[in-house]
């Protein structure tokens, strides 16, 4: 029987990773944001609409990208060489469908430039600004400027959020890391969790469409053709 509903056993698991992964970025208070996650609200934030999000999943060729950590430019670049290489062979963008998981330390990249500045991503998730190679202080792939990223042999590649959007690429994220997350760092800030979680909702990209959990998401979007690509 199909059960739709995050079990305890996995989702034990995925906090255990995410505690493990917030002590190492000094992050030491989590009783708050686990005991957040014991019944979680699936019912808000456009959550609801996870499941029939996935049903614009088109085309001939399918992927996912799974990225649960900052990994340089990657997350963003192969999304892109793989519309331009079906274009290459034959398969226009409109024929393909891909959908990016931003989930576990890669969830910042789903947020606006502000929150990176009021809450130190760059540090807290290890996420740095490709060009300085430094702690990034604004969301680097949101909006970038024309001509940011260049990859040898092909050129400039337009590998922002938008423009990756603009192709039809699809971007959604872990709401269980953003509760996990912004408990722990509000914990550390002094500030309501309720609050900041409330306010990083508020603070998603256009377009990035929440989901129960990534690990759920990389499921959903498998369930519906699309091969994997581990992108983290």
């Amino acid at each position: 029987m199909e059960n739709n509903d995050l079990n305890v056993s996995s989702r034990r698991g995925f906090l255990g990773t995410l505690a493990t992964g917030a002590a190492a970025l000094g992050i030491t208070t989590l009783a708050s944001p686990l005991s957040m996650m014991a019944s979680p609200d699936f019912s808000q934030q456009g959550i609801a609409d996870a499941e029939e999000w996935f049903n614009k999943i088109k085309g001939k060729h399918r992927i996912v990208f799974d990225a649960p950590r900052p990994h340089e430019i990657f997350p963003f670049a192969w999304p892109r060489v793989f519309l331009l290489t079906n274009g290459a062979t034959g398969t226009p963008e409109k024929d393909c469908s891909v959908v990016v998981i931003l989930r576990h330390d890669a969830i910042p990249y789903a947020m606006q430039h502000d929150l990176w500045a009021k809450y130190n991503f760059g540090e807290v998730f290890k996420a740095d600004d490709p060009a300085t190679k430094q702690p990034a202080t604004r969301n680097p792939f949101w909006k970038p400027e024309q001509g940011a990223f260049k990859v040898p042999g092909f050129g400039v590649i337009n590998i922002g959020i938008n423009e990756l959007q603009e192709s039809g690429v699809m971007f959604c994220v872990c709401d269980a890391a953003m509760t996990v997350y912004s408990a722990a760092i509000a914990g550390k800030m002094n500030l309501d969790p309720a609050v900041v979680k409330k306010e990083w909702v508020a603070g998603l990209l256009p377009n990035i469409q929440p989901m129960p959990s990534g690990v759920w998401a990389v499921n959903r979007a498998q369930e519906h053709g699309c091969s994997y690509c581990f992108a983290g």
